[in-house]
């Protein structure tokens, strides 16, 4: 840069700043190159940009940020020796020509760029991008002529755009991102794009007698987008050119270290490329006692210079895995945390090295190391200059890759998004190569000193303070043996000290430093790890090693050790070891408590403290001198869950279990026995599965009488009845009707309390008739489709029986009679829904669980196969010369108009359009019959007898939506089955004046042309176009232009949405494209936004008498204001329902949750001083 070792003046004008951004750019890349540290930060770059948090953190694009950037340097350097230098690099000329084929004139137009941007959609690469805009030309002719200036007139011409100069460095960026018309979104192209490392300019350049070598360009970045159009992550494959990185790879082994060298040299390690041999030739120097893997690491970090997570850890995994890997070259200690070289024959080293190389090769874990130097005076670079590597920059890592990997970003998810390409015939300097010093400031190799100083003085204070542990010693003469663990004699104050040190220390060293505390210890000292547990303190293993270090024995912060003598504590032996641990069992005794309504049981809670390895019977003994209990009648439980919605129950050790002991029983602190006896206490005071009745556990549920007067006088009383979570439904009911002296009737509530989901204290209701079984469905079912007025009646069935079986069952308890009933489901909104056609499947087949409601409908399914029709009369409105009538109704829509706000519902579309729909009844007919057949039934109905037509090719059928004719089933002899009408399908006829034939090709509108100066329209007229050659809006406005004998710019179409009241208006557009490309499909009327279709209303305008371009009429406004009115109308009572049902809130909480609304995309900008 230019402007270096600026720095910023006090009291200066604003146009007198210092050029910051080029400074920090110089400042941020010194840190990349010289910095020791993994990662550089961005934060002083983004802050002379002016950017704030939501700027730094918000997603843009790559290609806006670098013409961005590109323009800020520019102004910052404005006035300096680099004034030029983005120009100087970057800066290329494109020229436009157009030549008329009549005069030869030459128009040309010349357009400056810094980067070329490319098509990547219909394109298979680069060259051949390039090869669309700089080589083939586009022909003006026919009805696209250009306008020649010197001709004064439309002549044919050509137009071509070639590359006038090349830049230093071309910048190319691919289309990637497109936006889809049809779907109305923004898209990602992932389709293979292929581009080549080295490219040749010459066929797109204007200038074609310069040397070859101002054509050729090298790739030597690509930025990779990774994610959709609405945001990612990017990161970039950047070529190595003078080789400042250290590469390697693991398919091929290009690196031969010379089996004569001495491993135990340290010169020799940097030429070490094998981590193997580099950690062996660590280990040989430390001697046989070995080092801790941590201190390993550190070692390898400061002989090497390179940690291992940052080199090797990708390829090889962690460095204690590494170690384990290889048993023939390393000796783990300690449980692994301290290793040694093991000893080998240095009589022969080559031999060994061989040895282990040739089993690498075998593996295929092959590497390369290309160790880059900082003095090429000093050292040969162990790749030829030529041989230059990629790397891959994210933001988390740095890996070198292979240039064939740059093929993966032709296409996918992952693909490249900018190509960044250099002359080939730049040169760098000799003194560049292996050099990151090379041109650097020497003010800046200051700061990066001290802030390579700084980190090393933050890495020294962050050691210190993640290896200093803090150790709580618990001193032997301040406890006490009882109960089977130990506890503090006086306080707990008194018998704990607590002292910090490094872990890195040895046993030796804590000790030394406890004999420094306790100045009255006397006698030997032993250290042994103690745990606190719920009965007490207990030992475990005691260290004997004064030379291992503290971490390798698996001491951490907090740990508890103990200090004593080894043998007895307050005169009393302890036993130390996992065997002997202390476990805390809770023992449950009963006792009777007869002061209740009725005997209950009532248990006492003791804790009790036994050793992991005490057997279940030396336990029982000593609950037999607990409790008092004979050892003949004692018997002991164990709580044991049952797996369904954590219910448990009480099982009784046996003899086997009575040689075991409590660790093998899997008893652990906590846990509960029941000790009890079998003669006082004997099952049956537990619950029915083994539950104890306890005072806590017990409560009451309220059964009321609903089984008649007939049952009178207990009709509607209550009775309280005691109950547990897990007392059976069945006993409910059995203890209610004997409370209430009912008689007993069969059951089958097999269910619990608990199981069923009640809560103590709720009541229940007893009703007359028996329980359904498991096999058995409890069905509510109406008659009618007001299901609202209806009574409900209720039937239980047996899930096996068939539909027309139930229905049967359900005809004979409401008492209706005859075959011509069918049941439905209910929907959502408590409506009659599905019809249940399949009336020989079972209940269970057709998926009809506990409490569904259906609904008997009457009329009789069609027989498998067949088709119930209803069939409307549909009367279009008839296209008469008469426009008196016209009129008035215009004028009584226009009366509607003030009475909106009194009677809204009496406006309806279709009546406004002048249609009618009239029911002539219902129609069965098979499926294999032809549309001919459904023409000549539907004419046999009584009330179309006096319906005359010639042929059936005078009938037209549609097919009926919402009492609405959509769409027109076509050719005669095509079957019924194939139109693939439902269950719910309806059909419409209209008689024709003439015959009619519609290919599956054409389609029928109709049009209706706006009166002039009015808002309103002409009665409609039948429009039939054919759609095989062309399904556009620009085909459709030309066949009506003919129809009208009118010119294509004098009329504007629109298309009539009903059920909106709206209009839209169809408009076409075309690009000028070369007669070699692909012309670009047009947009279709069959799908969105038109969806055009059979029947639909086209409006059509003339332009030269009435020149308002508005389709919309009084109707309409009508219409779109009773929309608004029920719309609203409905908010008000959906916003009362769900306040008396108090969920409003919560209501409103889904709304905003479910509405996610993406953020809109702000501009992106680099504040710059203004330096002119």
């Amino acid at each position: 840069m230019a402007c270096r070792g600026a720095t910023k003046p006090k009291r200066l004008k604003l146009s007198q700043m210092v050029r910051v951004i080029p400074l920090e750019l110089q400042r941020l890349f010194a840190q990349l190159l010289l910095a020791d540290q993994l990662a550089a930060s961005t934060s002083d770059l983004t802050d002379s940009f002016g950017w704030t948090s939501n700027e730094e953190t918000s997603q843009h694009d790559v290609q806006e940020l670098n013409r961005i950037l590109f323009s800020a340097l520019e102004s910052s350097l404005v006035g300096t020796s680099g004034h030029d230098l983005i120009n100087r690099l970057y800066h290329g000329i494109v020229v436009n020509k157009i030549v008329c084929k009549e005069c030869g004139n030459i128009s040309e137009r010349q357009e400056d760029f810094l980067d070329l941007t490319v098509a990547v959609k219909g394109v298979s690469g680069l060259e051949e991008a390039l090869c669309a805009f700089y080589v083939e030309e586009e022909h003006f002719d026919n009805d696209n002529l250009y306008q020649c200036g010197r001709c004064e007139k439309l002549v044919k011409a050509t137009k071509e755009a070639k590359l006038r100069h090349l830049p230093t460095f071309l910048t190319i960026s691919l289309l990637r991102f497109n936006f889809d018309f049809v779907k109305c979104e923004r898209y990602k192209e992932t389709g293979c794009y292929s581009f080549p490392v080295r490219l040749d300019m010459w066929p797109f350049c204007e200038q074609n007698d310069l040397p070859d070598s101002e054509y050729e360009y090298e790739l030597f970045s690509v930025i990779i987008h990774k994610g959709g159009c609405y945001g990612g992550h990017y990161h970039a494959y950047i070529k190595d050119i003078d080789q400042l990185g250290s590469w390697f790879s693991l398919d091929e082994e290009n690196v031969v270290i010379n089996s004569t060298k001495d491993p135990t040299n340290v010169d020799n390690l940097l030429d070490l490329g094998d981590p193997l041999e580099i950690l062996r030739t660590i280990l040989v120097q430390v001697g046989p006692d070995g080092i801790l893997v941590d201190q390993l690491g550190q070692k390898l970090l400061e002989k090497v210079g390179v940690a291992w997570n940052k080199r090797y850890r990708k390829q090889h995994g962690s460095l204690r895995k590494f170690l384990e890997s290889h048993p023939d070259v390393f000796l783990l200690k300690a449980d692994g945390t301290r290793v040694a070289a093991k000893q080998v024959d240095h009589g022969c080293p080559g031999q060994q090295l061989n040895k282990s190389k040739g089993k690498k090769a075998q593996t295929g874990n092959c590497k390369a190391i290309t160790a880059h130097t900082y003095k090429t005076e000093e050292k040969q670079p162990r790749f030829p200059a030529s041989d230059v590597h990629w790397f891959d920059f994210d933001d988390s890592q740095v890996r070198p890759i292979q240039e064939k990997e740059i093929e993966k970003q032709f296409q996918g998810k992952e693909c490249a998004y900018m190509l960044f390409y250099r002359k080939s015939q730049l040169q760098r300097p000799a003194e560049a190569r292996g050099n990151s010093r090379y041109k650097v400031p020497p003010d800046l190799m200051e700061e990066i000193a001290d802030l390579d100083a700084s980190l090393q003085k933050q890495r020294a204070e962050f050691d210190s303070a993640a290896n200093v542990i803090e150790v709580h010693l618990h001193l032997g003469p301040e406890y006490k043996f009882e109960n089977g663990a130990l506890h503090p004699a006086s306080s707990q104050k008194d018998s704990v000290l607590t002292i910090t040190i490094d872990r890195r220390k040895a046993l030796g060293d804590l000790r030394q430093a406890i004999f420094q505390l306790l100045e009255f210890w006397k006698g030997d000292m032993v250290i042994t790890v103690a745990k606190q547990l719920p009965a007490g303190l207990h030992l475990y293993e005691t260290f004997n090693e004064d030379h291992t270090s503290l971490h390798s024995l698996g001491i951490t912060d907090g740990a508890n050790l103990f200090v004593w003598n080894s043998n007895q504590v307050c005169g009393m032996e302890v036993q130390a070891g996992e065997d002997f641990a202390p476990m805390l069992l809770k023992v449950l005794c009963p006792t009777m408590n007869s002061k209740l309504e009725t005997a209950m049981v009532q248990f006492t809670e003791t804790q009790r403290v036994f050793a992991r390895n005490t057997l279940l019977a030396s336990v029982r003994e000593a609950l037999t001198l607990s409790t008092g209990i004979s050892p003949e009648e004692l018997t002991v439980y164990y709580k044991k869950n049952l797996g369904n919605k954590g219910s448990t129950t009480w099982v009784e050790y046996d003899a086997e279990d009575m040689h075991k002991s409590l660790a093998d029983l899997r008893l652990k602190d906590g846990d509960s026995v029941l000790a009890t006896d079998q003669k006082c206490y004997s099952l049956s005071v537990l619950s029915s599965n083994g539950m104890p009745l306890t005072i806590a556990d017990r409560s009451w549920l309220q059964v009321r009488n609903y089984c008649g007067e007939k049952l009178a006088p207990t009709a509607g009383a209550t009775v309280t009845i005691p109950v547990i979570m897990e007392t059976l439904i069945l006993e409910i009911k059995a203890n209610a009707i004997e409370k209430l002296k009912l008689k007993d009737e069969q059951a089958c509530e097999d269910l619990t309390v608990k199981g069923i989901g009640l809560k103590t204290g709720s009541s229940l209701a007893l009703f007359p008739g028996h329980t359904p079984t498991e096999t058995q469905l409890f069905l509510y079912f109406s008659v009618g489709d007001s299901l609202h007025l209806s009574p409900e009646m209720e039937i239980v069935v047996e899930q096996c029986i068939s539909v027309r079986e139930c229905l049967k069952l359900m005809l004979a308890k409401s008492g209706l009679t005859g075959g011509y009933w069918h049941l439905r489901k209910t929907d959502w909104c408590y409506d009659a829904g599905e019809v249940l056609k399949d009336e020989e499947a079972t209940l269970a087949d057709m998926k009809i669980v506990n409490g569904e409601t259906l609904v008997i409908m009457e009329g009789r399914l069609p027989p498998k196969g067949f088709l119930i029709l209803p069939v409307w009369l549909y009367q279009p409105a008839p296209n008469s010369e008469n426009r008196g009538c016209f009129h008035e109704e215009q004028e009584n829509v226009s009366d509607r108009l003030y009475a909106l706000n009194i009677e809204s519902r009496d406006f309806s579309s279709q009546q406004y359009m002048g249609t009618e729909l009239e029911y002539m009844g219902n129609i069965e007919i098979s499926g294999e019959a032809s549309l001919e057949d459904l023409k000549t039934q539907v004419l046999t109905l009584p009330v179309l007898q006096d319906l005359s037509v010639p042929s059936m090719e005078f009938v037209r059928v549609w097919l009926v939506e919402n009492k609405c004719p959509v769409k027109i089933l076509r050719n005669q002899q095509q079957q019924l089955s194939k139109f693939k009408l439902g269950a719910r399908a309806e059909i419409g006829i209209q008689p024709l004046q003439a015959e009619e034939s519609l290919a599956p090709t054409e389609l029928l509108l109709r049009l209706q042309m706006a009166v002039p100066g009015e808002r309103s329209y002409y009665p409609a007229e039948e429009f039939v176009w054919d759609t095989s050659k062309e399904y556009t809006a620009r085909a459709l406005k030309q066949k009506i232009v003919q129809r009208y004998s009118l010119l294509p710019e004098q009329i504007e179409i629109a298309k009539y949405f009903a059920e909106h009241f709206e209009w839209m208006p169809m408009t076409s557009w075309s690009q000028q494209v070369s007669k070699k490309k692909k012309k670009k499909k047009s947009q279709s009327l069959q799908g969105a936004p038109y969806y055009l279709k059979d029947g639909d209303i086209i409006g059509v305008k003339n332009l030269l008498i009435d020149k308002n371009k508005d389709f919309s009429t009084i109707a309409d406004e009508i219409g779109k204001e009773k929309l608004r009115l029920e719309d609203s109308n409905n908010d008000k009572r959906q916003q009362a329902t769900a306040y008396q049902s108090g969920d409003a809130p919560e209501n409103s909480e889904r709304k905003t949750v479910r509405v996610r609304t993406r953020r809109p995309e702000v501009a992106l900008s680099i504040s710059v001083a203004d330096f002119r």
